[in-house]
């Protein structure tokens, strides 16, 4: 099948034909290309998608990540990106492999069919030639043979005419001769340009055009070949990333595979951990008889076996209990609000007989008095408090992480020495690499001068001291939370009002001494100063010494008090204290022993004498 024999006379339909196959491959061409396009663009979105959800860098969000859910979501949006990489190779590949090709191909194919076209187009207007040649010669041996035979019969009727003289019929006949013989060149020629003719147009239909139609058919053979191997291109580039791409899907299936509720059961544990043991039980309180109040060793109020008991006065730190805040739990132990036992029946010796009574008190229930715990007042006990409440609302962060609970402290300062520790063998390769270049100069003085690296290399060391002397302060700050440093000293803790006059071991666990902020948060009370202690700021040279309250007069006990209460003090009968605080109604009052131990003891147990020159003080009847 050749189109030269079959199509020799469909010059015009193939070139349309040709014309249509060049406009298919640039259509395929742009289908490629909007392909790619689209390629990108998924791809774009898909690394927006991925790099929307990535958790920001130092940010909480990304504290969030050490869950094995999360590191699982983390893993999707790595793979989801490198899934997004694969089809920009889709794209990369389809415009290399494909599109460039064609481009170029298309060219080459436009040319080779103009060229093409045009032999056949001037082989037809040889032909076109041959044949009007043809034609005039024809009409030529056409026109000379009529010609011929007039000056022919012209000269019979001149010779017929006796009337006609011999020389018109002599020229006459040399007329019809002379037209005779032109006749025979016209045909001669006629002849010879139809034998010409007929060569021709045998060479134009049975080898020009059949050559000509023979490459146009090739020509377009290889274009159909060619955009059937694109076809094949175009299938081949998404089947290389098949592979990587269920790489990436098979990586998203084993990051869900690795997510373990327990493990992250667990991180919850350890992220949240205060390291505070629950509130015991509180015990019944009946308040039907009159009797001794006592508290069992598991309620609220009540010291941990083994611990020291504390009395709450002006200076005292109460316990923290994990869910109250310290002023709403202060404001219930500091002033007593159960009524206080009256005084024994038979007054001892030294008791004066109309001595104060205590005052008759309303019993409540005991749903009332714990609303009226929760609803109570704040009372602001002490200015350290309010300086770190104060910095808790705008969102300052003590440098020792005193605000936290002992176990998130501790997680804080062992994270704050890892990073120091970081810092300080970066800061060391530094000086090391100093050091070797100095030692590169003294050997080659061309290469640069030693002492242009003494400073930098005195800054580096300086930076280094520094940074081990914050290492070594939050080291110790961590060593004290983990136990392995002593606590407070008997005498600070007698200082502070935490403690009564016995004596008492040293409290090594750092839990206990630690006293919520006035916004319920927590804070580290600190006694001792360290050497690598920072300096106070302004602020705290304002508040951090307290005033002990002025005494308003002075008291005698009437009868021996056991203050086993938190907030009460012990008194033996007949002991002479200072007041500093009267009864506000109570019946409680409020004295001090030494100027080290303050307390509450119910008001009908002694006698009160004020002083009128005190700020403050009212006149006792």
């Amino acid at each position: 099948m050749s189109w030269g024999t079959e199509l020799w006379d469909q010059f015009d339909n193939l070139e349309k034909h040709t014309q249509w196959g060049i406009d298919i491959l640039e259509k395929y061409i742009k289908f490629v290309k909007e392909r790619t396009e689209i390629e990108l663009s998924y791809a774009k979105q898909l690394r927006n998608l991925s790099k929307k959800y990535q958790p920001k860098k130092n940010s909480k969000e990304e504290e969030e990540y050490k869950y094995t859910a999360c590191k699982a979501f983390l893993s999707t949006l790595n793979e989801l990106n490198d899934y997004a990489g694969q089809h920009e190779v889709i794209s990369e590949n389809m415009t290399s492999q494909i599109t460039v090709d064609l481009v170029r191909y298309v060219q080459e194919l436009k040319q080779e069919r103009k060229s093409n076209f045009h032999d056949g187009r001037k082989a037809q207007q040889h032909i076109e030639t041959c044949w009007k040649q043809l034609e005039s010669s024809k009409r030529r041996f056409e026109r000379d043979c009529k010609e011929a035979d007039r000056a022919q019969q012209y000269f019979e009727k001149m010779d017929a005419d006796i009337n006609v003289t011999k020389a018109d019929v002599e020229k006459a006949r040399q007329q019809a001769q002379m037209r005779q013989q032109m006749a025979e060149d016209s045909k001669a020629d006629y002849s010879l340009i139809l034998q010409r003719f007929n060569q021709e147009q045998w060479e134009y239909y049975h080898t020009h055009i059949p050559n000509i139609f023979q490459k146009i058919q090739e020509m377009e053979e290889r274009r159909i070949v060619r955009i059937g191997e694109s076809m094949k291109t175009y299938a081949e580039v998404d089947r290389q990333v098949i592979p990587i791409i269920g790489k990436c899907l098979d990586g998203i299936v084993k990051a869900a595979e690795s997510i373990d509720q327990k493990n992250d059961s667990q991180l919850v544990v350890e992220a949240y951990k205060s390291g505070f043991e629950p509130p015991g039980d509180i015990e019944f309180e009946d308040y039907t008889q009159p009797m001794k109040r006592t508290v069992s060793d598991n309620s609220l109020s009540s010291s941990k076996e083994g611990k020291p008991e504390l009395k709450f006065g002006g200076k005292s730190r109460g316990k923290l209990w994990p869910f109250i805040k310290k002023n709403k739990l202060m404001t219930l132990l500091t002033s007593p609000h159960q009524p206080p036992p009256p005084p024994p029946a038979s007054a001892s010796p030294s008791a004066v007989p109309n001595g104060p009574q205590s005052p008759k008190q309303q019993k409540e229930p005991l749903s009332h008095r714990f609303n009226e715990f929760m609803t109570s007042k704040p009372k602001i006990h002490c200015f350290r408090s309010l300086k770190r409440g104060l910095s808790l609302k705008l969102g300052v962060t003590p440098e020792d992480f005193s605000n936290f609970p002992p176990e998130q402290r501790r997680k804080k300062l062992q994270q704050k020495v890892d990073d120091l520790n970081k810092e300080i063998q970066k800061e060391t390769d530094q000086r090391d690499a100093i050091t070797k270049m100095k030692d590169v100069y003294l050997k080659n003085p061309q290469m640069g001068d030693p002492a242009s690296l003494d400073h930098k290399l005195a800054e580096v060391t300086q930076n280094i001291e520094k940074l081990r002397l914050e290492a070594h302060k939050f080291e110790a700050w961590l060593a004290e939370v983990e136990g392995r440093l002593p606590a407070r000293s008997e005498q600070a803790r007698r200082q502070s009002g935490l403690y009564d006059g016995q004596t008492h071991q040293t409290v090594t666990n750092c839990a206990q001494d630690r006293e919520s902020s006035p916004d319920g948060s927590y804070t580290e009370e600190q006694s001792q100063e360290s050497e690598h202690k920072v300096l106070a700021t302004d602020f705290d040279d304002e508040f951090d010494d307290e005033e002990p309250l002025p005494a308003i007069g002075t008291c005698k006990a009437l009868y021996t008090f056991e203050g086993q209460n938190e907030g009460t003090i012990s008194v033996v009968e007949g002991e002479t204290l200072s007041v500093i605080e009267e009864d506000k109604g109570d019946g409680w009052t409020r004295i001090r022993r030494n100027e080290d131990e303050e307390g509450y003891v119910p008001t009908s147990y002694v006698e009160v004498y004020l002083d009128k020159n005190a700020k403050g003080a009212k006149t006792y009847i």
